[in-house]
């Protein structure tokens, strides 16, 4: 009986280095929208929006570097992408509670 043809892993090294760019481009991200976050008048125009894709970038990184330490690194440590991860999820929440309230005051 035949078996499953073996799924080609990733090279370690290749797999290391895609997490640790990963990892720091989503520390970077969070770490941008923290700051927005804590002085909103850095960035007057499209504050709340920018601060959204900040903390979209940064949850979108911490989870593809989550994802590939997982499957491609032996001796992974995934606690800095898991700190970027609730750094997103504190971004997405007060940035989306300052764009619904610049959207409610366009209602009327």
């Amino acid at each position: 009986m035949p078996s499953a043809p073996a799924k080609k892993h990733r090279d370690d090294s290749e797999a290391r280095r895609a997490m640790t760019l990963s990892t720091w481009f989503a520390l970077v991200a969070g770490a941008l929208g923290v700051v927005l976050i804590a002085w909103p008048a850095l960035l007057p125009a499209g504050g709340p929006w920018v601060q959204l894709v900040l903390g979209a970038m940064t949850l979108f990184f911490a989870f593809r570097a989550r994802s590939i330490g997982t499957r491609g690194v032996n001796d992974y440590d995934g606690r800095l992408s898991l700190l970027a991860a609730m750094a997103g999820f504190a971004i997405l929440f007060f940035a989306g509670g300052a764009a619904f309230a610049v959207l409610a005051s366009l209602g009327g």
